[in-house]
């Protein structure tokens, strides 16, 4: 599928784009961020320009993100509860439960590019929760901002090969992620020590 997708973005560049980052943020498997890739190699080779195919992306991403937050702000605990009919989405709601629980409006944001599979499911649990919209779209923007500028601007960079620019982004966010695990786990055994003494 990945390669007949690409195989489109030379005529439907950045209608593609829009479509498969909001397609992406709605839980529907669309390679988003291969695409963003390739969008970033296409406006390096003057397909287009590289603004065109970040705006692109990133207002698919936001709508995506808009529309997942509208369903379950106005669907509310009915259409999640029907959503949650299966094992393997109950599950992923209640991991966008769980962050948000535990995050907050941060969760929203790192769910956007460190842990986007959550980010779909975040959305959903931030509107059936209540969430404020206007929090939630600021951080939502923000998280986007870094997922299509990190996607799009390492296609730019690396035009001719999409493979590793893939690869590096990957090994990036895992050591972003190791980093901030163990801050997590240095701030809360910090906290239990202190609570012990």
């Amino acid at each position: 599928m990945s390669d007949w997708l690409l195989s489109l973005l030379p005529d439907y560049g950045l209608w593609l784009l829009a479509v498969g980052t909001f397609l992406s943020c709605l839980a529907v498997p669309a390679p988003a961020s291969l695409l963003m890739l390739a969008g970033g190699g296409f406006a390096a080779t003057g397909d287009f320009t590289l603004w065109q195919a970040m705006a692109a992306a990133l207002l698919g991403a936001v709508a995506g993100d808009q529309t997942g937050f509208a369903l379950g702000r106005f669907g509310g605990a009915r259409f999640v509860a029907r959503l949650e009919r299966g094992r393997r989405r109950a599950a992923m709601v209640a991991r966008g439960r769980e962050l948000l629980t535990r995050g907050g409006l941060p969760a929203v944001f790192f769910s956007r590019w460190l842990v986007s599979p959550a980010g779909p499911w975040v959305n959903l649990a931030a509107g059936a929760m209540g969430h404020g919209w206007a929090r939630f779209t600021t951080a939502g923007i923000a998280g986007e901002l870094v997922w299509v500028g990190l996607y799009t601007g390492m296609g730019h960079v690396f035009v001719g090969n999409l493979t590793a620019a893939e690869d590096l982004i990957g090994s990036a966010l895992g050591l972003v992620g190791g980093v901030a695990a163990m801050v997590l786990a240095g701030l809360w055994l910090r906290a239990a020590l202190r609570h012990r003494g």
